[in-house]
């Protein structure tokens, strides 16, 4: 058994994203290519974006820290810490409205 701090680790990626230049660090606390389920923990500095892309499968976005715009076409969804969001199976992009960390969690198709 594996047991992490979420908040620990949200500060730890907002400290790096922040110093990035891309403004965006992330990391993979559970599963992988070899999982079925997988969860990242992304941070994101105010404005950053992740440009639209397609899900590889059901998948959720919990808001540990900050706030997050979700998009799928002309939708969008505001998530602030503590808020889960389901993502579209559709095409879909991230911004973060303020400087924000998000547990990511997929569940892959085969």
């Amino acid at each position: 058994m594996q047991k992490l701090s979420l908040d620990a680790l949200a500060r730890e990626h907002l400290e790096r994203a922040t110093a990035a230049s891309t403004g965006r660090s992330a990391a993979t606390v559970y599963g992988g290519h070899e999982h079925v389920l997988r969860q990242t923990v992304l941070a994101l500095t105010a404005g950053t974006s992740l440009a639209d892309h397609d899900s590889p499968g059901e998948a959720t976005l919990l808001v540990l820290r900050g706030r997050v715009r979700l998009t799928s076409g002309d939708t969008s969804w505001e998530g602030r810490a503590g808020d889960l969001l389901t993502i579209p199976e559709a095409r879909h992009g991230l911004q973060a409205i303020e400087d924000a960390a998000v547990l990511l969690t997929v569940a892959k198709h085969d």
